[in-house]
């Protein structure tokens, strides 16, 4: 008997452990590409209930060909013609093909928030894999910047069509301590702007 129920524990603690990790990839799944269509963008929310930030997750079919969106996308200096708030976009391109790159936003209310994102591409025949962390900008006030941000592109061919790519994108963005608040800024920077994006991406590639 006692045999037997440890034998009932351990099946019993092998399904709980199941369970949740199929609870946790729920919680964490990507994109469906099955869902994506050319005429809209498909966002979601991911934050996690113990997150400082928020984190958002984007999809959507672009009409041009996967090496295309990526030129594209690794254009860091071309940003502002697509991204939106994105005043300036200073770039140093590094000797492993990554690049550090200096972004000004303008805001709502007429703020103007800094920061530094070291951009890493990985790029094959099939995918074009681009991903950004937040990197220390010395001189920087505290109100000037967020506490931090990272993300990233995630592009491959559409099957059955070359010229057509289908983009997942991914970001995180951590506002910082504030007086009042500073959520806002979080949708400015990702959930309002991420439509426009995708949208300013998909005319600038006709």
């Amino acid at each position: 008997m006692k045999n037997l129920s440890m034998k009932t524990a351990t099946v019993f603690c092998a399904s709980v452990i199941t369970g949740l990790m199929a609870v946790t990839g729920t919680q964490a799944s990507e994109i469906d590409v099955s869902k994506l269509k050319e005429s809209e963008v498909l966002l979601l929310e991911q934050t996690k209930p113990d997150s400082n930030g928020k984190t958002f997750v984007a999809g959507t079919i672009l009409n041009a060909p996967l090496a295309k969106v990526c030129t594209t996308v690794q254009a860091y200096e071309d940003y502002p013609s697509f991204m939106p708030n994105t005043a300036k976009a200073k770039v140093s391109r590094q000797a492993d093909e990554s690049a550090l790159v200096d972004f000004t936003l303008n805001l709502p209310l007429g703020k103007i928030k800094k920061y530094r994102l070291k951009m890493t591409p990985k790029v094959n025949a099939a995918n074009c894999y681009l991903s950004w962390k937040m990197q220390p900008w010395e001189g920087l006030k505290q109100e000037e910047t967020i506490a931090d941000t990272s993300g990233h592109w995630d592009l491959s061919a559409m099957a059955g069509n070359p010229n057509k790519t289908v983009v997942k994108y991914q970001v995180f963005t951590d506002p910082g301590p504030g007086p009042l608040g500073l959520g806002w800024i979080v949708d400015s920077m990702s959930k309002d702007s991420i439509p426009k994006m995708m949208e300013a991406l998909r005319s600038k590639l006709k």
